[in-house]
């Protein structure tokens, strides 16, 4: 009877128990702002949860330390601590250019002994309070690249959870490289036989790969990679519906930890504005939309930190002109030599632009820099989308059921390209290998073509969008695949007493 009252007793603590995890994303616009997003939609579901965010500070200046903060202050729950930088500081390294992914790595890996510090202070100030409102932290939630922090967690006897902010494609191939890197440690070339990757359905041709694999950060990349297995639980931003194949070979294999496809995790708000100059900038492309018919525009936009040179600008003006129809281009520009690696707005677009363009197109399109972008993709007069294939701008276009062409050009976004088209059907091709820097240039008629495709009122891939964005919408209501995710992994979150991996 005492034994049974213990367990009881044992229970309730449970039920009542609050818990705190500590979110470590990595310092990108991708991955921050779907961390954010994610930890929002976790003290919304469950009011037993509180969360950390450990902000890495990037190695170049960005605006998204005023984004997190913004969406901290607006969620009590929500604790967001900047993590100091290194002493001495770790500067970005000399082949950052060559090799972005092993210089990335580094630099995150610096961080370890001040992310230590913090987490130490935060696990000892649960233990040292007895009071009844005291909150016990439950486990790190760390980005993909941080990997590394598993050490802290491992030091502290906390779980670790891993957060991939990109498909279950992408974590599918992650997965099987520290396997192929046992039976052939080369770096991967472009003429190498096609790849048979567990989780997709194709065989992949090396060409496709993430960039990382062949610029330098290969062995980067296979560290990273290597640590997968190591997590509690991977919780992936996607869901079942859209990547049933690639979720269903993990849960056979019996070597991955549990994956939880908690997708789409997207900022529907769009609350990446942090300056008046964008918001009138806005205001302007929102009032143009309002002025065209609905699904009329071409939507083109590469990302953060996408961008053209001249010689590909013309061309891309060009093949919008050819093709008649109406569009909105995100115009983006490398930065000067020695300015650091973000793109820059285009600062005089007559010098770049055919002669008499803009007098041509006047009315018909609108050029811009920044664009708020899940605004334009929601806006009823967009109705195709030229992107870099990024994998929060892939799931905002299925959300709002808008069209893709693939136009990759950095990180992993060759495969996300390849594996829409060849293996989903949900987008259209232009590129599936293209690379920034690579020196290609994408010639009018292409683009004129690609343009004209995804505007097809009538086509089969249109017709399938849409069907997956109403897919999309159902996976996070109650019921639907990805709140069902959701809620396994705030049960496992919470009834970890152990304290362990």
């Amino acid at each position: 009877m005492c034994k049974e009252r213990r367990e009881r007793e044992r229970e309730r603590s449970v039920e009542m128990e609050e818990v705190r995890l500590v979110f470590i994303p990595a310092p990108g616009s991708g991955h921050l702002v779907s961390t954010l997003q994610f930890a929002k939609r976790l003290i919304d579901r469950e009011e037993r949860i509180s969360i950390t965010i450990l902000a890495i500070q990037s190695a170049f200046p960005t605006t998204l330390s005023s984004y997190a903060k913004s969406v901290a202050a607006s969620e009590p729950k929500i604790q967001l601590l900047d993590v100091p930088k290194p002493q001495p500081e770790h500067p970005p390294a000399q082949d950052s250019f060559k090799s972005p992914a092993k210089s990335f790595s580094l630099y995150i890996e610096s961080h370890l002994p001040n992310v230590k510090k913090i987490v130490t202070s935060l696990v000892s100030s649960s233990h040292a309070s007895k009071s009844l409102d005291s909150i016990r932290v439950a486990g790190l939630v760390v980005d993909f690249f941080c990997v590394s922090m598993v050490d802290v967690a491992k030091e502290l006897h906390l779980p670790t959870y891993l957060f991939m902010t990109s498909s279950a494609g992408y974590l599918a191939l992650m997965l099987h490289l520290p396997i192929r890197h046992k039976h052939n440690e080369v770096e991967p070339k472009d003429s190498d036989p096609e790849w048979l990757i567990p989780g997709i359905v194709h065989p992949v041709p090396p060409r496709v790969l993430p960039v990382a694999l062949t610029d330098g950060s290969y062995s980067a990349y296979v560290k990273v990679a290597s640590r997968f297995r190591e997590a509690r639980g991977i919780i992936a931003n996607t869901f079942v519906e859209l990547e049933t194949y690639a979720i269903n070979s993990f849960f056979h294999d019996g070597q991955t930890p549990p994956v939880y496809p908690v997708g789409p995790v997207i900022d529907l708000e769009d609350c990446q504005a942090h300056s008046n100059l964008e918001q009138a900038q806005r205001d302007k492309i929102i009032r143009w939309l309002d002025d065209q018919p609905q699904s009329s525009v071409v939507f083109l936009c590469f990302g953060s930190m996408g961008s053209f040179g001249a010689e590909q600008v013309k061309e891309i003006a060009v093949g919008l002109e050819h093709s008649g129809q109406r569009f909105l281009w995100a115009l983006r520009m490398p930065p000067p030599k020695g300015k650091g690696m973000m793109p820059i707005d285009c600062p005089n677009l007559e010098e770049v632009l055919p002669d008499g363009f803009l007098e041509r197109t006047n009315g018909k399109g609108l050029i811009c820099g920044w664009a708020p972008q899940v605004e334009v993709l929601a806006h009823k007069a967009t109705g195709g989308f030229v992107s870099h294939c990024g994998w929060n701008s892939i799931l905002e276009s299925l959300w709002h059921g808008v069209p893709i062409v693939t136009w990759p050009m950095y990180a992993e976004q060759q495969l996300n390209a390849f594996r829409m088209v060849k293996e989903l059907g949900l987008a259209l091709e232009m590129r599936l290998d293209y690379k920034k820097g690579g020196g290609e240039v994408v010639r009018a008629d292409e683009i004129e073509r690609a343009v004209v495709a995804v505007m097809d009122k009538e086509s089969e891939v249109r017709k399938k969008v849409k069907e997956m964005g109403e897919m999309t919408r159902k996976a996070v209501k109650d019921g639907g695949s990805s709140f069902a995710s959701v809620g396994r992994f705030i049960e496992d979150v919470i009834g970890n007493n152990c304290g362990s991996n």
